[in-house]
């Protein structure tokens, strides 16, 4: 790849850049907070859906000490519907941690020591917010590095090498607009299907459009078929309320608000069934199968009105199982 690259990559970022609320303006200092809470939003999320969930987010709780000092249940509800819930966990966490040391700490090595921030999360705040020459590679920037270098194999299998060849077009200067712009790319141009070769400041220089099949590049990976689960929610209902219950901290939709009803399993329930929602998590499926019940459990939980339970924070599956259990009422936004 030519010493341009970068160069012209950056050139073109500087008039063609998405417009987000997270993104400074040019000759602004980034805010530190607002970096890092659209980066871990933006984690398997699209940005379509975090667009108006972060603004919600920074009208709520300004700053990192705003957020540490919020309470975990409204953090987990207004997180609800953005998926991936030990994000919203590890964002408490490490808004908490973040306040306690008076600050962000500056450089990828420190900002790793954070709950939830993993490699490309504390690369990329490290050059975005405060300027390191850090490699920032995410899925956009994968494919993008992969077409520039016609690499034909699954990404997954090559990993370390499309890191090494970021690190080597990575400027000194710019590095966090260098990785934006990266990320524009892959966004927009470099799509997965489709790519507007015509448009990219790159293709001078890629070989998958070289090669005329730039889609053809890099290999898709092997997609293994998910295993399918089995769920019982109970619809307990008294004076026009639902009993609802925050599920355990630890696990999947941990400490968000749900239906009561028994653990996951393999195999599909026994007993009188009125309706089944279906939901595909990451690394499975499920169906949850809602049963009536006249009285709560024993254990924690409250009554949640029917017409304030878009407040209630329930994550994707259970607001789907309660609206179709409402007879497809949709819930109202908070």
């Amino acid at each position: 790849m030519p010493a341009s690259a970068a160069t012209r990559l950056l050139d073109h970022y500087d008039l063609c850049r998405r417009p987000l609320p997270w993104r400074s303006l040019p000759g602004d200092i980034p805010d530190p907070y607002r970096v890092w809470l659209s980066e871990v939003m933006l984690q398997q999320t699209t940005v379509a859906a975090v667009v108006p969930r972060f603004g919600r987010f920074v009208e709520r709780w300004p700053t990192v000490e705003a957020l540490a000092a919020a309470p975990a249940e409204e953090v987990l509800a207004e997180w609800a519907g953005l998926g991936y819930y030990a994000r919203a966990r590890n964002l408490i966490a490490c808004a908490r941690e973040i306040s306690a040391r008076g600050g962000f700490p500056r450089s990828e090595a420190e900002l790793r020591k954070l709950p939830g921030l993993g490699a490309y999360t504390a690369a990329a705040i490290a050059a975005i917010a405060f300027g390191e020459r850090a490699t920032v590679v995410d899925t956009n920037v994968e494919r993008v590095i992969a077409r520039l270098n016609a690499v034909a194999r699954p990404v997954t299998e090559v990993r370390p090498a499309i890191r090494a060849l970021v690190e080597a077009m990575t400027p000194a200067d710019r590095p966090g607009d260098f990785a934006q712009a990266m990320m524009d790319l892959g966004a927009t141009i470099c799509r997965p299907r489709n790519p507007d070769c015509g448009a990219c400041p790159l293709a001078s220089g890629c070989a998958a459009f070289a090669s005329g099949a730039p889609e053809a590049f890099p290999a898709p990976k092997i997609r293994r078929e998910r295993p399918h689960r089995h769920g019982v929610a109970w619809r307990i209902e008294r004076g026009g309320a639902l009993w609802l219950v925050r599920r355990p901290e630890r696990g999947l939709l941990g400490g968000m608000a749900a239906l009561p009803g028994d653990e996951w399993g393999d195999e599909r329930p026994a007993g009188p069934i009125f309706l089944t929602v279906r939901h595909g998590f990451t690394h499975f499926t499920l169906d949850l199968h809602l049963v009536e019940r006249d009285a709560p459990p024993p254990g924690d939980g409250w009554w949640q009105p029917i017409a304030d339970l878009a407040q209630a924070g329930l994550p994707t599956l259970y607001r789907r199982a309660v609206e179709a259990a409402l007879g497809g009422r949709r819930l109202l936004a908070a």
